[in-house]
C-alpha cells in the first residue's frame, strides 16, 4: 500500500504542476523477476520515477515506453524477457531469469475515473479490496485498472462490461485472500484477468512514548503504516517527539481502546516502561480480536502480569508476544525496533520468519491462488 500511496501522491503533484503522467504496472511474471504482480510505478513526462517495476534494470527502457504511451494516448503492453539471450533488443540488462509483462498506462486527468483514481479509492476507506487489471498478451486490448471491490461496494471504469463473472470472480478473491489470474473471452479477443487482493496498511499502536518508541515509530512510518502513540505522559506524547505518527493520544488505558478500530491488520506493542499501565491495557487487549499482542521486557513480566489478571493460559502465552521481537541479537533501540517491525510482519503475513536461503518453494508462491 505505500508504494500506492505515494504514487497517488506524486501524481497529485505532477497534476498540479501540469505535467503528463503514465502509469506502469507489472502485470505477469513468468519465472523469476525481482517485483511481481502488483508493483507498480508511476513516470512524468518529464522523466520522474515514483515506485519501482524491478531492481532498477528497466526504470530507463520503461522511461521511453511511457512516454510512447503518453504521446500515442493508449495503453500499452511491454514484455522483457530475460530467458532471452539477446537482452540488448529492448536495451536493458535483467538480473533475473523471467519474463515480466508490464502495462503502461497514460493518465487523463480530465476523466473522472482514470487508474489512478481507482487507486486513490483503496485509501478512502480502510477495508480489503480487489482489483481488477485486464490485458491481452495476444491481442491489442488493453484495457488496463479496470475495477476496484470492497464488501460492500465498487469502483469501475467506464469501458464497456465484457466480463458479467468478473464481479463474483472479484468477490472470491476478496473471500480467499489471494490474488489470483483469469482469462476472460471479449468477442475474437482473449483477456487475461490480474485479479489482485490488497489489504490496508498495518496500523501499529504503540502504548509508550518513550525514547525506544521513537525508531519504532519511524521505522513503521517508513513502511508506509499507519502510527498511533498512546501515552498518560503529556510531555513524552507530543508531535515534537513523534513528527512521523499518524495519530498520538495522551490517554489512561481504559480510555485507548475507544479511540481505536481493530481489524485484522492491527497490532499493539506494550512499551510504556509502566507496569500498571501495561497491566490493565493487556486485560483489555486480551479481551478483544486484536491479531498481534506485544510486550516489551523479559518472559518473566509477561508470566507475572498474566497471573495477576488470572489469565496465564497456554492460549494467552502462545497469543501475547513477549518477549517482543524476532531473535536477530538486536541490542539497541533501533535494533530491537527493527526486530520488532519484522516480527509483526511474519506474524500479520502468516509467514514463518525464517530464513529465505533454507525455504524451498518459491518466496512469493503463496500470494497467488492456482485454479
Amino acid at each position: 500500500m505505500k508504494e500506492i500511496a505515494d504514487i497517488i501522491k506524486a501524481h497529485a503533484q505532477a497534476r498540479k504542476d501540469g505535467k503528463k503522467t503514465a502509469l506502469a504496472t507489472v502485470v505477469k511474471v513468468e519465472g523469476s523477476s525481482y517485483r511481481r504482480p502488483g508493483a507498480r510505478m508511476l513516470i512524468t513526462e518529464d522523466g520522474i520515477l515514483t515506485g519501482a517495476i524491478s531492481g532498477g534494470c528497466l526504470e530507463g527502457d520503461a522511461l521511453r515506453k511511457a512516454l510512447s504511451a503518453i504521446h500515442q494516448q493508449e495503453n500499452k503492453l511491454v514484455t522483457y524477457d530475460s530467458m532471452d539471450e539477446d537482452d540488448a533488443k529492448f536495451g536493458v540488462q535483467l538480473g533475473c531469469n523471467g519474463i515480466v509483462y508490464i502495462l503502461f498506462e497514460p493518465i487523463f486527468d480530465d476523466q473522472e475515473v482514470n487508474p489512478i483514481t481507482i487507486l486513490a479509492e483503496l485509501e478512502s476507506k480502510r477495508k480489503n479490496a480487489a482489483l481488477a487489471v485486464l490485458f491481452s498478451l495476444e491481442g491489442k486490448k488493453q484495457i488496463g485498472t479496470y475495477m476496484l471491490l470492497r464488501q460492500h461496494d465498487q469502483f469501475k471504469n467506464k469501458e464497456n462490461d465484457y466480463f458479467p463473472s468478473l464481479f463474483d470472480d472479484l468477490q472470491k478473491v476478496l473471500a480467499e485472500k489471494k490474488s489470483t489470474f483469469l482469462d476472460y473471452n471479449a468477442g475474437k479477443e482473449l483477456i487475461t484477468a490480474f485479479l489482485e487482493f490488497i489489504s490496508p496498511p498495518i496500523a501499529l499502536i504503540i502504548a509508550g512514548a518513550g525514547n525506544d518508541a521513537q525508531p519504532l515509530a519511524n521505522i513503521a512510518d517508513v513502511l508506509g503504516w499507519n502510527v498511533t502513540i498512546a501515552d498518560g505522559r503529556q510531555t513524552h506524547a507530543t508531535s515534537q517527539r513523534f513528527p512521523k505518527a499518524n495519530q498520538i493520544l495522551v490517554t489512561k488505558p481504559g480510555q485507548l481502546l475507544p479511540q481505536i478500530t481493530i481489524d485484522d491488520h492491527t497490532a499493539f506493542v506494550l512499551m510504556t516502561h509502566n507496569y500498571n499501565y501495561d497491566l490493565e491495557l493487556l486485560h483489555l487487549l486480551l479481551l478483544t480480536n486484536a491479531p498481534y499482542i506485544g510486550s516489551l521486557g523479559p518472559k518473566k513480566k509477561l508470566i507475572r502480569m498474566l497471573d495477576e489478571l488470572n489469565l496465564n493460559t497456554a492460549e494467552n502465552q502462545s497469543r501475547v508476544h513477549g518477549p517482543i521481537g524476532l531473535d536477530i541479537g538486536a541490542e539497541t533501540a533501533e535494533e530491537i525496533a527493527i526486530s520488532i517491525i519484522a516480527e509483526i510482519k511474519a506474524v500479520l503475513s502468516g509467514a514463518s520468519a525464517g530464513r529465505l536461503k533454507e525455504k524451498i518453494a518459491p518466496i512469493h508462491v503463496h500470494h497467488i491462488r492456482t485454479n
